[in-house]
């Protein structure tokens, strides 16, 4: 047993692993170890028995995520064009909360004392106004190494239409011993502001990056290949991330979309929506045949402009901790248990109600089926847990409990709403994927709010992110500023896409993509003259049907355009995608009259129509007894090693050819 292909996703609760053997996947769950997130992948493998085996392993890492988020990134230095350091600080005029009047802005990740200026100035062509002033390069260095500083982010002045002078500063910077991180190469982009803030978050992790990597590469030797997923979707080399770290910051949950895109596939689902919920957050993604992606991104409040998969987050998992606001509203999230001490279930010294605690109390977690009966769950430190939330509320632990995941849900449901109501997309056109640990216990009360007609529950829910990793193609993004007329651009539209293109095979064969397996992919950012913002519309024959093609989308997503407008080329970009061979699920005819004999009977609470506790006598029945053809009507409880499904009172699930798990709720219930 050599050469094994295995994905690992860091949670912040667990670190999930999936072996793939034989077109089987094998997978095993660990508690994260947030100091160190190589420990949990380390001791899972060890568990699994198969450390010395790994010949790839594909990583979807929260390291780069956590270090911004908790403002553990390196001391960073800037290096900007004289009259522009404070770019990062003035940022843009727009106000998260509009009429709030102690609104905070972010801290910027660079002090004012770490950002220093060069002089040199280039036009808005890149055509060099002022040459790059050596002196005062000298001098940046110098106070930047006085300061101690460990990276150094250059952003300069129009820098992407002429890298000549930062590449220049890279090299003394590289010289006196500094990470770089030069916009020209990370994001070679409009927008100033953006720009900076991209570069610099690059430079603020990438050390941290880089040296977890190293160790995470050591630890595994070297007959183990180590692969990170990126924010859009794909995987690069672990040689790539360290260069350029930021393309990581989305890493874990982007891997999710991934795998939910091939579950669904896989039953024939294309437009679905996908729903993971994990120990501390709920990560939504609107998926319309493939995963829609987004360049306006944003981390910890920080503006990053690469192109990542649009998820949205939400501070709502299994161990978001129940509390009262000064008002004495009951809310949830979006602090969290973690995985130390977490819920007060785990028997680890929580004492907090936590949503897992109240899915506990309803009898919807089977204690000693979690985790497949590794970890058993302690249903009266729950129960203590909720009560008082029960006794601030005047209420029983039952409706406290219901109370709590009313209160989670409809957080979840904003989320939802978010990705695709306000995107213009009705969600009762798109289908559930419900994964992560807690997916498929909250998916059925979400699609009923919503009108979701049914839910699909893979099958490895719980590691599905890790799956993902597995299944993720290698990919690259290039961009290029060109900002002309549609009606002028058509050559240098080709012109440079030719350029891009050699640049991207160029990469790919670098990283043993054989030619055969590698697909280009063309896009232009195109707006109406006189936007500032503007929309990506796939490039497939010619300028001149793009720019029909923007008309209509412009249309889809805000409700009006106009034909006769002008409209300019902003961007043009290329994916680079090396197609990875995708494993088989097993299919199996549907079984007629396929029966399964319940595990065990308990006693299971869900709301009323008017919102009181109901209490049903529900059968538990084991995911690995439920051949494909099996249905089942609800309420029910299915339990398996990775998560638990919840099938309410009114829903039916059955089994389709590939195992997943399709769940509908039955008419007019």
């Amino acid at each position: 047993m050599t050469n094994l292909l295995v994905g690992v996703d860091t949670g912040g609760t667990f670190t999930d692993i999936v072996l793939l053997q034989d077109g089987d996947f094998k997978v095993h769950k660990v508690l994260s170890t947030p100091e160190d997130p190589s420990r949990a992948i380390l001791q899972g493998l060890n568990e699994m028995g198969i450390l010395q085996d790994v010949g790839v392993l594909v990583h979807g890492s929260t390291v780069a995520t956590n270090a911004v988020l908790e403002h553990k990134g390196v001391p960073t230095g800037l290096i900007a064009t004289a009259g522009f350091r404070d770019v990062l600080e003035i940022g843009r005029q727009t106000r998260p909360k509009l009429y709030s009047l102690g609104a905070q802005k972010v801290s910027p990740l660079v002090p004012r004392e770490l950002r220093v200026e060069v002089i040199e100035r280039l036009d808005e062509r890149g055509e060099v106004m002022v040459e790059l002033d050596e002196a005062s390069l000298a001098q940046a260095i110098a106070t930047l190494q006085r300061s101690g500083v460990e990276a150094v982010a250059i952003s300069l002045l129009f820098s992407f239409a002429n890298p000549a002078h930062e590449q220049r500063v890279s090299q003394r910077a590289q010289e006196a011993g500094f990470y770089v991180a030069a916009s020209s190469s990370i994001l070679p982009e409009f927008r100033e502001y953006e720009r900076t803030s991209t570069t610099v978050l690059n430079a603020y992790i990438g050390p941290l990056i880089a040296r977890y990597l190293e160790r995470l590469e050591q630890e595994l030797g070297e007959r183990t290949r180590l692969r990170i997923m990126q924010s859009n979707g794909g995987s690069i080399s672990s040689t790539m991330a360290r260069r350029e770290a930021a393309r990581t910051l989305l890493s874990g949950p982007a891997a999710g979309v991934v795998g939910a895109v091939f579950a669904a596939q896989a039953s024939g689902f294309e437009q679905t929506i996908s729903f993971d919920i994990g120990g501390t957050s709920t990560d939504v993604a609107l998926i319309n045949g493939m995963a829609t992606e987004t360049t306006d991104g944003t981390v910890g409040g920080y503006p990053i402009k690469l192109p990542m998969i649009d998820i949205h987050t939400v501070g709502a998992g299994g161990g978001s901790i129940a509390w009262f606001d000064t008002g004495g509203a009951l809310r949830v999230g979006p602090r969290s248990a973690g995985a130390n001490p977490g819920p007060a279930a785990y028997g680890h010294g929580g004492t907090e109600a936590t949503v897992t605690d109240a899915n506990v109390v309803l009898g919807r977690l089977v204690p000693e089926a979690f985790l497949g009966g590794t970890m058993s769950l302690d249903s009266q430190a729950a129960r203590q847990a909720v009560d008082k939330i029960a006794t601030r509320l005047n209420a029983t632990p039952e409706e406290a409990a219901l109370g709590i995941i009313r209160v989670v849900n409809a957080n979840m449901e904003a989320a939802i709403r978010v990705i695709s109501v306000e995107r213009g997309c009705d969600p009762r056109d798109f289908a559930l994927v419900a994964f992560g640990g807690a997916g498929p216990l909250h998916a059925c009360e979400l699609a009923a709010t919503l009108r979701i007609p049914r839910v699909l529950v893979p099958t490895v829910p719980g590691v599905l992110s890790a799956l993902g990793t597995l299944v993720a193609d290698t990919l690259k993004d290039y961009v290029r500023t060109v900002m002309v007329p549609s009606e002028e651009s058509e050559e240098v539209v080709e012109s440079v896409l030719k350029e891009l293109e050699q640049q991207g095979r160029q990469d790919l064969a670098s990283e043993d993509i054989a030619t055969h397996n590698i697909r280009i992919e063309r896009y232009l950012d195109l707006r109406y003259v006189g936007q500032s913002y503007e929309l990506r519309i796939p490039f497939e024959q010619n300028v001149e049907q793009a720019v029909k093609d923007f008309h209509a989308a412009h249309g889809q997503r805000f409700g009006y355009n106009d034909p006769n407008e002008l409209v300019q080329v902003v961007n043009v970009r290329l994916k680079a995608r090396g197609v990875t061979s995708k494993p088989e699920q097993r299919r199996q005819k549907a079984v007629h009259d396929a029966t399964a004999q319940p595990l065990s009977q308990r006693q299971v609470i869900f709301a009323g129509a008017a919102g009181e506790v109901v209490s049903y006598d529900a059968p538990v029945y084991a995911r690995a007894d439920l051949l494909p053809g099996t249905m089942l009507m609800g309420p029910a409880i299915i339990v398996q090693y990775d998560t638990t499904t919840v099938l309410p009172p009114g829903w039916r699930s059955y089994v389709d050819e590939v195992s997943n798990l399709i769940l509908e709720q039955v008419e007019g219930k």
